[in-house]
Formats: structure tokens, sequence, C-alpha cells
């Protein structure tokens, strides 16, 4: 007995194999009993102690990789039987935890746990690095890899590497080819479950997922946790190269192609290159006409998804991008970061030729035409031309007669705003300041 306590001291079984190969019980025998508030059985392989030998004889499955417990259903495979019990109720369908807020259910009480924190909010898992927090500590654990840059899950086949290991298993799928789960409404397939069953609710119109902020309402999870960072101004996917930041990992990926340069999906009509491949099937349909997303409330189609989603609140009224210095709202997240720069008084468009700069891309162009003399807008009905689209807008308005604006004291109306205005100080009596005359 001596002889085998010698090879096996609580603070090394069972590291190795006993000599005296007695097994797990003729060892277990050789111990002293447990004593109030001791963990005798440890070892040197990690810290981990435990007061029973059954949780020690599971712990070393994590350290062997050994997984007896087998679904006879698919080709899973698990260390402990609880999991395996657990597992099962995927293939029986069995959810006996059912969310109080929304019609989602879960086979384990802990999942359900979890998902509640979507509808309170909480996020009780930190970020030590950025303001970001999770409800979730594996989603903390996964977001510290982008601090970190730590990509442990490697594909076997290209040389890609993924900080989250659902991530290489989905790319695994670019390479198999393999989409087991198919809906029953629709061609679509898939090759996780998971996207199965959000896909389905597409066909359901389901939206579980809300908005506490605004009426947005999502079908994934994850949707809603970017929407979010909407309303919190969080960007926590930081640019290497410049000051650049992004509230997704996708937008600083297809950022990052603006640093190499790389465009590596080209056009087979014009010499068009593009960094992205779903920008290579938008810029297509300009050759083809094509515009698949159309409106459900007026005859408008367009080319792009969000360019619909955006539409669509010119019919709802919804403005969910909000100023945080004034109440002014918007559709579109552009339209907030331009506006944003009048309180600012930020203008990064800055001219090559003379001294102006302005907070538009758009509003730099047309002043370079001053310089271009280019004048691209032409009237259809007499020679004139103009180097803005607005000014040959208000040229059309000669040639109709249209007046559009009009006095609200006396019957006159004016073909420019600008005119109403002077036109309203006779009502008002109102005389400008000064006028610088010409000599």
């Amino acid at each position: 007995m001596s002889d085998c306590l010698h090879h096996h001291s609580l603070n090394t079984f069972p590291e190795t194999v006993c000599p005296t190969s007695l097994g797990w019980s003729g060892v277990l025998k050789c111990l002293p009993k447990t004593r109030s508030g001791e963990n005798p059985f440890k070892y040197t392989m990690c810290p981990s102690s435990s007061t029973r030998s059954g949780d020690l004889k599971e712990h070393m499955r994590t350290h062997s990789g050994e997984k007896p417990f087998k679904c006879t259903v698919c080709a899973a495979s698990f260390s402990e039987s609880g999991r395996l019990k657990l597992h099962m109720t995927m293939h029986d369908g069995e959810n006996p935890y059912k969310c109080t807020v929304c019609p989602s259910t879960f086979s384990e009480a802990g999942h359900l746990k979890r998902h509640m924190r979507i509808h309170s909010g909480e996020k009780p898992y930190k970020c030590t690095v950025c303001p970001s927090a999770f409800s979730q500590s594996g989603d903390l654990k996964i977001h510290l890899r982008i601090h970190s840059g730590e990509k442990p899950f490697k594909c076997s086949v290209c040389p890609l590497s993924f900080s989250a290991s659902g991530n290489l298993k989905r790319h695994m799928g670019i390479h198999s080819g393999d989409k087991p789960h198919k809906c029953t409404l629709c061609p679509s397939s898939f090759t996780q479950s998971s996207c199965l069953s959000v896909h389905m609710r597409i066909h359901k119109g389901e939206k579980p997922y809300k908005c506490a902020v605004c009426p947005s309402s999502f079908s994934q999870s994850g949707d809603l946790q970017r929407h979010m960072r909407i309303h919190s101004g969080e960007k926590p996917f930081k640019c290497s190269v410049c000051t650049s930041t992004f509230t997704r990992s996708g937008y600083l990926k297809v950022h990052m192609k603006l640093h190499s340069g790389e465009k590596p999906y080209k056009c087979k009509v014009c010499l068009s290159s593009f960094s992205q491949s779903g920008n290579l099937k938008v810029h297509m349909r300009t050759h083809s006409g094509e515009k698949p997303f159309k409106c459900t409330v007026c005859p408008s189609s367009f080319t792009q998804s969000g360019n619909l989603k955006v539409h669509m609140r010119l019919h709802s009224g919804e403005k969910p991008y909000m100023c945080t210095v004034c109440p002014s709202s918007f559709s579109k997240h552009g339209d907030l970061k331009v506006h944003m720069r009048t309180h600012s008084g930020e203008k990064p468009f800055k001219c090559t030729v003379c001294s102006s700069s302005f907070n538009q891309s758009g509003n730099l162009k047309a002043h370079m035409r001053t310089h271009s003399g280019e004048k691209p807008f032409k009237c259809t009905a007499c020679p004139s031309s103009f180097s803005q689209s607005g000014d040959l807008q208000r040229h059309m308005g000669i040639h109709s007669g249209e007046k559009p604006f009009k006095c609200t004291v006396c019957p006159s109306s004016f073909t420019q705003s600008g005119n109403l205005k002077v036109h309203m100080r006779l009502h008002s009596g109102e005389k400008p300041d000064k006028y610088t005359v010409c000599p």
C-alpha cells in the first residue's frame, strides 16, 4: 500500500498511468478519505482539484481528448454524459425553457438566462481595453481577440484563421460545399441548423429582438447588437493604420483594402474592379438594369437591399439616427454624419486649386466645376447648361412657368426661394443691414 501511495501522491495523482496497473478503482482505494474542506484529487497537469473522484475522471478527458459518450443520431461525441443528454434535445426538439417576452425556447436553463439579457439589456461582461460590454462571457472572450489579434482557429485547407470557432465552421462549408440543412419553403440551404432556424424567421416574418430605444426589431440577436451601436455610438473595431473605427468587423475588413489597394473582383463588361464580391454583384446590375428590391408601397425599385431599406423610411417616417447635440434626427447614417459637421465646423473636403473647403464631397465636386468650367447639366429646351443640377432645376421654371414659392401674404409667386425671401421684406419692412456696392 505504501508503494502505491508513493507512486500516487496527493499532489501528483493521476498525472501518468499507475505503474502498479491498479486502474481507477484500485488507485482510489490507496488514497485517504476526504477530510472536510480538502480536495485530495489533484495532479500536476493543471491547478484543478476536486472532492470527488468522478469529477477528476471527467476532467482528465479534457487533457486526453477522450469522448466516450456518443450520439446515436449524428457523429457528435462528448466527454460527459450530461453533455450528450443536452445534445439529444436538439434531435428530439425538446426545449422546455420558454422566454416570457418572446416566442424563443431553449433546451437549457442557462441558455434562457443568457437570452433574457437581450430583453433586459444587461451586459455584465465588460472589456478592460475599450467601452464594449457583453451579455455572455464567451462573447467577451472572442471580442478580446480583436485587441490581441489572436486567431487560434486555423483552416486546414487554406491559410485563413479565425477568432471564433463558429466562424471557422462556417468557413469550412465554402471548401466542402456541404449545406445539409434545407429550407422546406424555398430552395435555400445552410451549413448549420442555427442558420436555417434564423432563415425561417424571414418566411414567418418573426422579429423577436426589439430595440429598447426605437421601434426597430430584428430576426437575429446579432443584428440587434449591431443596431444598438447606432444609438450608443460605439465603434469597437479600430483600424491599425489610421484613426478610423467601425461598428462591424466586416466594415473594418473592407476598409483595410483601402490601405492595401486590393481589388480582386473585376467586372467582365467594363474595367471596374472592387474590393468586395458583393460590390461587384451590385455593379453588374448597372449593366443589366436589374432592380430586384421592390418597394411594397410605391413603384420604386432598387439595385441594393440597403437602398430599399432607407427608402422605406420615407413611408414609415422612421429616423433612427439621432443627433446628440440638437433634436435633429435622420433616416440615413450618412446624413447624420454630415449634420454633425455643422456642430463641429469640420470641412474635410478641400479644394486643390483654391483655399475653399466643404463639409460634403458633393459640394466639393460641384465647386471644382467653377475651376474647370464644366457644365454637365444641359437644358432640353434651350442651349443653356449649368454646373449644378439645382441651377438647371431653377432654370427650367422659366420654360415651364412654374413658380412653386408662394407668398403667404399676397398672390405673388416665384421660381426661386431666394426671390421669395427678398419679396417678403416688402411686407415685413425689413431692411438688410448693409450692401457692398460695386464702384
